[in-house]
């Protein structure tokens, strides 16, 4: 009789609906990571998009986040289990040149615990959730290299094209920074600071600068000569 009992406590322990809590459990604790980057309330849009209502919605839509990639719009795809699956395991090869910095997660089992908290949490009427600050283990490589920041104060006097600022835009919450080299890269507000540098090692006048400022290549510092030059550069401009 006592072994019976054991046997049928253990049929219970690891019954389904105390997997699947376990496993909600397990990935609302890894969503931490991505809460630095991503709300789940809806249209509250911080680096990355807000996270609600995301099943069925297609890639690059939201209409109130500005900063997605061309390749992202251009995809074509819907997210459901198996593409946001894809998606967390190697994002650079899902859609190549999308903008999210971030390498992916190659266990399966942590991708499963997340996607299974994102479904319950991001689908219509779910109840709020306060999103956890962390970064953990989701710092990946990026645009500029990675934008590390730290270390010795570069000289600004001498930059290559793409640290050499040609013209800044502002539309609702995002920056779009051009550089001398073509290229445009696009900043949630709060991510992009704006600094002046007098000094020696400061940029020439009317040749801001943008550097590295953080490890997940979201953030960056775009440096002036003097105060004087910043609300000339900047363009209101959708």
């Amino acid at each position: 009789m006592h072994r019976i009992l054991l046997a049928a406590l253990a049929v219970v322990l690891v019954s389904p609906p105390a997997l699947a809590q376990n496993s909600l459990a397990r990935g609302e604790q890894d969503f931490r990571a991505c809460a630095a980057c991503h709300s789940l309330e809806t249209d509250r849009d911080m680096t990355g998009p807000s996270l609600a209502n995301l099943w069925g919605r297609k890639a690059g839509s939201l209409p109130s986040f500005e900063r997605y990639s061309d390749a992202l719009k251009a995809s074509g795809i819907v997210w459901d289990d198996r593409s946001l699956d894809g998606w967390l395991t190697e994002p650079a090869r899902m859609v190549p040149d999308n903008a999210m910095p971030f390498d992916g997660i190659k266990d399966g089992r942590t991708r499963a615990d997340l996607l299974a908290f994102l479904k319950e949490a991001t689908k219509p009427g779910a109840a709020p959730r306060q999103s956890a600050q962390g970064m953990g283990g989701m710092m990946g490589g990026g645009m500029m290299g990675g934008m590390m920041g730290g270390g010795r104060v570069p000289n600004l006097r001498s930059i290559q094209a793409s640290e050499r600022v040609t013209g800044i835009t502002h539309c609702r919450d995002t920056y779009r920074v051009t550089t001398a080299d073509g290229k445009t890269r696009a900043f949630w507000e709060r991510n992009l600071r704006i600094k002046t540098d007098s000094s020696k090692d400061g940029p020439d006048s009317g040749a801001p600068a943008i550097v590295p400022a953080g490890m997940m290549g979201d953030r960056a510092d775009v440096i002036f000569a003097a105060p004087e030059e910043i609300s000339k550069m900047i363009e209101a401009r959708c």
